[in-house]
């Protein structure tokens, strides 16, 4: 069973240890920064083996020369992505297995926010690290992808175990819930997740990770099938990808 450790950086970052304790090896996922990683693992006493990349950009990368530097670790990274990720040694496709001593992550091919992304899923511990491809009640801009590719992504995660941690790469939350709720306003599940994330963020608690389970029954971007939200957005008896490309419109201009 592999051990998970949280690093907030920067103003909304989250950096993951991911730690295997038979065989001592521990993974960072996505360190923005060496400093807190190198700090961590000090206060722990584990070994850095590796360094896990889902996507090419600074705010996932940027600690990855130096940690190898200090700790000679590997980089693993997306094939796709390779010619962008710092460091890389091991560029893995779509299906490939990482093993972490007795555990395994495979890789999921989720392109939409960039076009290289990938996801971690340890199907074994029910964790999923998604970078910025899905968040708690929401999803990552276009930058690089169009609506159909980031919706077949978000259906390859949909179709995951509801128990599935969603091990997401910001703490963007609060501001997903008031978008949500002017999305679907009656989903009562929706309410009820917006006054824990509003109660957490008073007290300085993370609201991630979240389970799979709940963003299928409250994130937006995950419920094109919402009667609700189809009659909101004039769609309905649209195809699926039509209704997420316009949540997705709306969101990138909400000022909530």
């Amino acid at each position: 069973m592999i051990e998970i450790h949280q690093i907030p950086v920067l103003d909304d970052n989250y950096i993951y240890l991911v730690h295997e304790p038979d065989s001592d090896a521990t993974v960072a996922v996505d360190p923005a920064v060496a400093g807190p990683v190198l700090a961590a693992l000090d206060e722990k006493g584990w070994r850095l083996s590796h360094v896990l990349n889902t996507h090419h950009h600074g705010d996932h990368v940027d600690g990855n020369l130096e940690l190898k530097a200090a700790t000679g670790c590997q980089i693993v990274g997306a094939a796709a992505d390779r010619h962008r990720i710092p460091g890389i040694d091991r560029a893995l496709e779509d299906g490939d297995e990482f093993r972490l001593g007795a555990a395994a992550a495979r890789i999921l091919d989720v392109p939409g926010h960039t076009s290289g992304h990938i996801a971690y899923w340890f199907q074994d511990d029910a964790a999923l690290f998604c970078g910025d491809t899905l968040f708690a009640l929401g999803c990552g801009r276009l930058f690089e992808g169009s609506a159909e590719q980031m919706w077949r992504s978000l259906e390859r995660l949909r179709a995951l175990p509801p128990e599935t941690r969603v091990f997401c790469a910001h703490e963007y939350t609060l501001a997903n819930a008031r978008f949500a709720a002017t999305m679907e306003p009656g989903n009562a599940a929706l309410r009820e997740r917006m006054s824990r994330v509003e109660t957490l963020r008073r007290d300085g608690l993370a609201t991630v990770p979240s389970s799979l389970g709940d963003e299928l029954a409250t994130n937006p971007f995950l419920r094109p099938e919402s009667q609700e939200i189809r009659q909101a957005l004039s769609l309905i008896g649209a195809p699926d990808v039509e209704v997420f490309e316009e949540v997705r419109r709306r969101k990138d201009a909400f000022r909530g």
